[in-house]
């Protein structure tokens, strides 16, 4: 298939392209005139896109209407944001085979063994996490999409994002299913908040803009061809740093309240929390990701928002949008109701 633009301009498509990370990483991209901005999705919220952005309306799943739609386009970088099972990237690989020179999987960090050997983490630390399906997935993923490397030459680059948040989110290790707000608002109303563990073990917050330096640094860049690349912040923290530090920015003192992980899974699953994924399988464990690989081919990459300046912009945003203000008062409950068991278990000790 043949290129219809000017040699000199590379095209992009992003399949999302509005969440978390990939919104940061479209307005990136959009800025810069060498490239040509393409996002397709089923168009819910494309308002948050720059206006220079072109967009296909279509469901990823529809693999007919999808190659229908595509014509003979061909794209420098394919970026894949929704893919989670291996038979959403087999798909991709059909629609894709020989329409791009370049297609990046986003996976996840948490795809790391649990604990793995050191907690400075590389790309070369074990993939393997018994403890979250989410995870195990997304290493079915990339192994397929490797074996199609080194059989058919399939241009493929895996990145692995840890914890990214953006001015929707805050990063936080314990919350219910409807999200984070739940645990500011007990913070607002000096109500203990829960912290797995002992709060000490060391953990990595990235703002998205961040991450998007990083991952367009990789975009058409011939050396990032089979191989992987985890993208975070450079800071590291402590899980009692990260909640002090929002409670810093709401104007309240801290009420942490310590909880294994381990007794989190446990009376967290008949309510529909999978804390075992979540914190067992991820935020529980210490990790100091090294980053040396990624700013070899993206030398920008570094830490520009630390997470004190991330976390107020976040919660000004937040606190200004009712929308992102969804209660939980399921999990709101819940906290109580454990606060308080373990405090009456105290007593009889």
């Amino acid at each position: 298939m043949r290129k219809e633009y000017a040699a000199t301009m590379k095209r992009a498509l992003f399949i999302g392209g509005t969440g978390i990370i990939s919104t940061a990483i479209v307005r990136r991209l959009a800025e810069d005139p060498m490239w040509e901005v393409w996002v397709l999705n089923r168009g819910n919220r494309n308002s948050v896109l720059p206006d220079s952005v072109k967009t296909i309306t279509a469901d990823i799943n529809d693999e007919a209407d999808v190659i229908l739609k595509l014509g003979d386009m061909h794209f420098d970088s394919v970026c894949e944001f929704i893919g989670f099972t291996v038979d959403q990237i087999e798909r991709d690989y059909r629609i894709f085979k020989g329409r791009t020179d370049q297609y990046i999987f986003t996976s996840s960090a948490s795809a790391y063994n649990k604990p793995a050997a050191s907690y400075v983490i590389t790309e070369g630390t074990t993939l393997s996490n018994p403890h979250w399906e989410y995870s195990r997935n997304k290493i079915v993923c990339e192994e397929f999409l490797m074996k199609k490397y080194r059989e058919e030459g399939f241009p493929v680059t895996i990145v692995r994002p840890s914890h990214t948040y953006d001015e929707r989110n805050i990063p936080l290790g314990v919350h219910g299913t409807k999200g984070f707000w739940q645990a500011i608002k007990r913070m607002r109303e000096n109500k203990p908040v829960i912290i797995q563990g002992d709060g000490s073990s060391l953990w990595t917050v990235t703002w998205n803009e961040d991450f998007a330096i990083g991952y367009t640094g990789l975009m058409g860049n011939r050396h990032a061809i089979g191989e992987a690349f985890q993208i975070t912040s450079d800071e590291v923290l402590t899980w009692d740093q990260i909640y002090k530090t929002v409670a810093d920015a709401l104007g309240v003192e801290l009420i942490p309240y310590h909880i294994s992980s381990e007794f989190l899974s446990a009376c967290g699953d008949k309510y529909g929390f999978d804390f075992e994924g979540s914190l067992t399988g991820d935020k529980s464990v210490s990790v100091v990701f090294d980053n040396s690989k990624i700013k070899r081919l993206a030398p920008e990459m570094t830490t520009h928002v630390r997470f004190d300046e991330g976390v107020r912009r976040s919660l000004d945003h937040i606190l200004s949008h009712p929308e992102c203000q969804v209660e939980d008062p399921e999990f709101d409950e819940w906290c109580d109701k454990i606060i308080n068991i373990l405090e009456e278990a105290k007593t009889k000790i």
